[in-house]
């Protein structure tokens, strides 16, 4: 990203809006906003490094409560909330900081969470799991800020592999809304 090019289209995009770029809150915005965007956007280049696993073996593996933070492809306004997921897998488990690092690389961009919540459990899929459901809940600002003007939760889900079974799902499902004792 060239962040120089986003800060001049940011500070006319200041002026068109009818405000003066050069005033003292407004002056340093566009930097700001660029680098902001660096950042909110790094999920282009990122890599999850999911090729590091570890030998072992379990019948399933739950991570609850991952945080993301993303924008909304249509509005560019934020989305945000919890993905969890559950997966099985073939002799190998992965360090739970890269399936953190996972939903950020996908939650990272311009994004919708229906698409956010496949592309999670369809890298996760590709490593060679036997199978991977995912579930994520957010709260949208594009609802909550304009339109509708509504705070509903929305919550979308993936199912792969062995997960696609009516039973299985409903194993997995039961185990990622399932709440422990620190929670």
């Amino acid at each position: 990203m060239d962040r120089e090019r986003v800060g001049r289209l940011v500070r006319e995009l200041i002026i068109e809006i009818g405000e003066d770029p050069e005033r003292e809150g407004l002056r340093d915005t566009p930097r700001r906003i660029a680098d902001m965007y660096g950042e909110i956007f790094s999920g282009y280049t990122a890599d999850p490094g999911l090729s590091v696993q570890f030998s072992e073996d379990s019948d399933t593996v739950v991570a609850r409560d991952i945080r993301f933070y993303s924008m909304c492809e249509h509005h560019m306004l934020p989305f945000f909330g919890s993905v969890h997921i559950a997966y099985s897998p073939d002799g190998r488990v992965f360090g739970i900081s890269k399936l953190a690092r996972l939903v950020e690389k996908y939650s990272r961009r311009l994004q919708i969470q229906e698409r956010l919540t496949k592309e999670v459990a369809d890298e996760l899929f590709s490593m060679g799991v036997r199978g991977v459901a995912v579930v994520a809940d957010a709260e949208h600002l594009c609802m909550r800020m304009r339109g509708v003007r509504n705070g509903a939760t929305v919550s979308s889900s993936a199912f792969r592999g062995t997960y696609e079974a009516a039973g299985e799902r409903k194993e997995a499902l039961a185990l990622i809304r399932r709440r422990g004792p620190y929670q």
